[in-house]
């Protein structure tokens, strides 16, 4: 078993009477679901439905104060913080930004062999394994405790692309992609049948109609590794964008239904002027003939 201290992020904690409710009516993971031990994978949206932080969410056992620990991009703790607190109006909830005393251990290939307080598994995928909120400098104790080598958080980043769950800013932009696009909808992070959230009725909507054409995929590289952002083409028609990538895998944000199309016709996809594939082809050919107009 395998384990990394993830510097790149943060955590938040809402605690108070009205926390879950409060929670519960602003993301989109049914909070009410939530107990000590057991986690969601969610976001906080725009009112136009796009991701402005996503995250893992856990509730804290009373030994540890109670409330909610919302593990997010370290960069966006104090934003999501601040835009929690816009919506607290008399919510009987206190929010605070926890990141400075309180990280993330992630651990995967096995099983803890003792499960410490504020772990949990990984809601998104369960390839991704376990997380537990701890602060640094009690990474290697934690790590020597659940039976795990810990190794750099690079390693992380290899088995996270490898298993094609997306990251926040590097392969989508916060503020400009849907649920949909960076596969919410599949890793277990939109609850569609909940009550309202802020954006609900743009990613009901999507749902609902099919009207998802971009998609996160997985992709192949070739003894190189382009930049994040650098465009994909199909001969001269840009079809995505490439974005984290470890070693021959990678992730892209495509058109599914250009990239669909390039397949049909035989058109290879290149990035950096040079050649990249799909992982698996077989579901971006599903993706689209499931997208409508």
């Amino acid at each position: 078993m395998k384990a990394a201290f993830l510097p790149d992020r943060g955590v938040v904690k809402v605690n108070g009477d009205g926390a879950r409710d409060f929670l519960n009516g602003l993301v989109t993971s049914d909070v009410t679901l939530l107990r000590p031990g057991l986690a969601r994978f969610g976001a906080l949206l725009s009112p136009q439905g796009k991701i402005t932080a996503d995250f893992l969410i856990t509730e804290a056992s009373s030994g540890h104060g109670g409330g909610f620990l919302i593990d997010c991009p370290r960069a966006l703790a104090q934003p999501l913080t601040d835009k929690l607190g816009f919506y607290k109006l008399r919510a009987k909830v206190a929010i605070e930004n926890l990141s400075d005393s309180l990280g993330v251990l992630a651990a995967w290939d096995g099983d803890p062999s003792v499960t410490p307080d504020l772990a949990f598994t990984d809601p998104r995928n369960p390839v991704l394994g376990w997380r537990v909120l701890v602060p640094e400098a009690l990474a290697q104790k934690v790590a020597d405790l659940i039976g795990a080598e810990l190794v750099d958080s690079a390693a992380y980043e290899a088995h996270r692309i490898a298993s094609g769950v997306p990251r926040g800013g590097l392969d989508f932009t916060y503020g400009d992609a849907f649920p949909h696009e960076t596969n919410m909808d599949r890793l277990h992070g939109v609850d569609f049948e909940k009550g309202c959230y802020v954006g609900q009725e743009v990613v009901s909507r999507m749902q609902h109609r099919g009207t998802a054409r971009t998609r996160t995929v997985r992709i192949m590289l070739e003894n190189f590794s382009p930049e994040p952002g650098t465009t994909i083409f199909a001969a001269d028609k840009p079809v995505g964008t490439l974005g984290s990538t470890a070693g021959q895998n990678g992730l892209a944000l495509i058109r599914t239904d250009r990239v669909a199309d390039a397949l049909a016709a035989g058109v290879p996809l290149t990035a950096g002027g040079l050649a990249i594939r799909l992982a698996d082809p077989d579901d971006v050919l599903t993706a689209s003939r499931q997208t409508v107009a």
